[in-house]
Formats: structure tokens, C-alpha cells, sequence
């Protein structure tokens, strides 16, 4: 493990990079057809990416957006079963979840779970949203790409708007910011949301949210704790 992200294994074992794709923008009636995910340990990684196979047809704009169809779900998807039993697998004890925007794919993989598996695996994960981490350091705008760009990742990593490629991307993307500054620990468990649109969806119970702007202040978000 690099020595950019050992301040965040005081908190956990491992850290579990995660992206999802889905059928549109919804986690009560969307639903995830991909999901991504690196594990980051002090021995190493593990990557693992599955399509799941969705209940109705996708949106026009979502086969656009991601290159995913029906077909490739119905032919290399896995069913709803076999992806709780991959959560559990991936979810265990002393796992740390981070992702960029974790408030959406959270909020995805709670209302999964509460249908197919067992929410209460999410419940006593520390939580990094380095979207988070991201607008307390640059300016607007705060898309992943731009993350990419800010930290010279354009030759490593790309963000296609498949879950595969975004996690390995989210993954330097974390690293870059561990090198940058020693606090990633100090943003766990942290959330920030715009005060002029709101938290979108409902509050992780374990997770405290805290109004962010579009600009960097001279105090991170955690100064006020």
C-alpha cells in the first residue's frame, strides 16, 4: 500500500473502492446494472466488475451515456441473487467504502440490499466520499474528469462512465489527493452537500453532512468538528 493512504488504515483493514452504473438517476426506482470495485490492502489489490441484469429495458440515454445494452445484461449479467451474495462477500468486517459522489452509489446499494440481501452490512462501514474531499481542495466544477485533469491522470485513467473504468480512476484519484495532504482520515464519515440544493436523498445515519460551497475556504470542512 502506498504511503499516501496509510493514515486511512487506522480506521479499517481495507478499503473498498466502489462504482456503480445504473438505469437512470433514481435509487428508488433505478436500478444498478454494473458495479466496480477495488480493494485496497497493505498487501495489494483485488478488482472485480459485474453486470447485473435489470427487470425492464434500459433508457435510450443510459445505452448512450455507458455503451451498456440489454443484450450484454442479458448475456453477461449476473441475477440479483448472485450480486447480494457478492456484496456479502465484499462487505465484511474492518472494510472502509469509498467512492467519488458515495452519496448516490450508497444510496443505490441500500435500497438493493433492503430488497435483495441485508442492508445491515452498509450500517457499520466507515464511509469517504472524495467528492467530499475534492471541493474543499479545488474550485468548481467537480465532476470526476475534472478530478482527473487536476491531478495529471489523463494518461493513466479516464472516466468513461463505466463503472470499470471510473473506480480505477477514483483509485488515483485517491491516491494523488493521500500525496497531496495527510487528512483523507479526517473526511471519513464526513459528507458535504451544495446549501443551495440540499442533500440529495436521504442522511446515512453513520454519516454527518455539512453544508459545502463551490470554492475551496481557507479551513477544510472538518475545521468546525
Amino acid at each position: 500500500m502506498s504511503d499516501s493512504l496509510q493514515s486511512l488504515f487506522s480506521r479499517c483493514d481495507s478499503v473498498l473502492v466502489f462504482d456503480t452504473e445504473t438505469s437512470g438517476l433514481s435509487w428508488q426506482r433505478d436500478e444498478i446494472i454494473e458495479f466496480s470495485a477495488i480493494r485496497l490492502t497493505a498487501s495489494g489489490t483485488e478488482e472485480v466488475d459485474e453486470f447485473i441484469r435489470c427487470t425492464r429495458s434500459l433508457p435510450p440515454r443510459i445505452v448512450e451515456l455507458t455503451g451498456i445494452t440489454d443484450e450484454l445484461l442479458r448475456e453477461e449479467g449476473i441475477g440479483k441473487q448472485a450480486f447480494a451474495e457478492l456484496l456479502a462477500a465484499l462487505l465484511t468486517p474492518g472494510t472502509m467504502l469509498a467512492a467519488y459522489n458515495a452519496q448516490f452509489d450508497l444510496l443505490f446499494l441500500y435500497s438493493f440490499l433492503q430488497k435483495y440481501g441485508d442492508a445491515r452490512l452498509l450500517q457499520d462501514k466507515p464511509k469517504l466520499d472524495l467528492l467530499t474531499v475534492y471541493r474543499d481542495r479545488r474550485a468548481y466544477p467537480h465532476r470526476l474528469c475534472n478530478a482527473i485533469e487536476q491531478y495529471d491522470l489523463q494518461d493513466r485513467v479516464t472516466n468513461s462512465h463505466r463503472a470499470i473504468d471510473d473506480v480505477r480512476a477514483t483509485v488515483e484519484v485517491l491516491r494523488a489527493m493521500g500525496t497531496e495532504r495527510d487528512d483523507l482520515e479526517r473526511y471519513v464519515d464526513l459528507f458535504g452537500y451544495s446549501s443551495k440544493y440540499g442533500i440529495s436523498g436521504p442522511r446515512i445515519s453513520s454519516v454527518r453532512y455539512l453544508p459545502q460551497g463551490y470554492e475551496p475556504k481557507a479551513a477544510p470542512l472538518y475545521a468546525g468538528l
